[in-house]
């Protein structure tokens, strides 16, 4: 449920929908073997051989482990969004964000202030607001007013967060809106960008389209780029049988025409499937960041298993340790 919306919810509408119908996203893609990362103690299978990505690693060298580069690591305000507008309050949050070693950050509101007094505030505690979920805007004067704020506060991506629909008329005409925008943002300096859920890969518009075939081929991808939130990926394997939900995620990612610049990083737990903090779930990151490297890795839990803070913290500490 990303920044309010509710893509459980769409998930649970679309796969009502199909009933015992369910279509794979890749027509005739072969999704792999079955296997799930081990749990409990946050280790994980190693990346299948097929996955790994080719060449040197981050330090120039073939054979050693790679990781997330540090000043990579972001947060989604929207996990922190209980502690944020209550207790301990906006102020504090950031400074804890900041404790913890976060240097970037992803809108999810101003909380208040304009992008301007929020710049300043950010910039005294060393971090950087990169990106923001913003919806698509009503008119163009609300257009250049967030693509003029993301400028103001030094964003490098402004993201759509959220879109659901069984109409296929309405995926077309918000691709086309996309596009627009996206060319505009362009002029701003800005790259634009679309966040998925579970529901892009099981809602059938008709015939078997699904939302996320069309937006992959009328999404300009010399405009718009994709940020893959991988629990609502690989929830949508699960949601079209996929036996691997892993290689599932890794396809949504590798297939797509249009570049993958961000990854939304939350876990998924074994026994619920609901999210849960980094390294206690199933997914297999390790094995997809062997795919896929991108410019941000963002750490995101709409629902905290603990505190929001405490998310936070394991978020970043995973990220910081993980390899592959």
């Amino acid at each position: 449920m990303c920044f309010g919306h509710d893509g459980e919810g769409a998930l649970r509408r679309s796969l009502e929908e199909k009933g015992a119908s369910r279509r794979t996203l890749f027509r005739g893609a072969a999704l792999g073997a079955a296997g799930v990362a081990a749990v409990g103690s946050g280790l994980v299978q190693p990346a299948a051989a097929g996955d790994r990505h080719p060449g040197p690693d981050r330090h120039g060298q073939h054979g050693r482990r790679r990781g997330v580069p540090h000043d990579r690591v972001s947060i989604q305000l929207y996990t922190l969004r209980a502690a944020l507008g209550g207790d301990p309050g906006f102020d504090v949050v950031l400074e804890r964000l900041a404790q913890y070693g976060y240097e970037r950050v992803e809108l999810a509101g101003y909380y208040g202030r304009t992008a301007a007094a929020l710049r300043d505030f950010l910039d005294g505690l060393g971090i950087r607001a990169t990106s923001s979920h913003d919806g698509i805007s009503a008119d163009r004067t609300a257009l250049r007013t967030k693509l003029e704020n993301a400028v103001t506060l030094g964003q490098r991506y402004v993201v759509v967060p959220y879109l659901a629909s069984s109409s296929l008329a309405d995926w077309q005409r918000w691709a086309d809106q996309m596009n627009a925008e996206a060319q505009l943002a362009r002029r701003y300096g800005l790259r634009y960008g679309y966040h998925n859920h579970a529901h892009e890969f099981t809602t059938d518009l008709g015939g078997g389209v699904t939302p996320w075939e069309v937006l992959t081929e009328r999404l300009d991808p010399r405009l718009v780029h994709l940020e893959v939130d991988l629990y609502w990926a690989y929830t949508g394997g699960v949601g079209v049988g996929a036996a691997d939900p892993d290689r599932f995620a890794i396809d949504v990612v590798r297939q797509a025409p249009q570049r993958v610049l961000q990854f939304h990083v939350k876990d998924r737990d074994a026994a619920t499937g609901d999210m849960a903090d980094l390294g206690t779930g199933v997914i297999d990151f390790p094995r997809i960041f062997g795919a896929h490297r991108v410019e941000e890795y963002i750490v995101e839990n709409d629902t905290p298993d603990v505190t929001p803070l405490t998310s936070a913290a394991v978020g970043h500490l995973y990220l910081d340790h993980v390899r592959w």
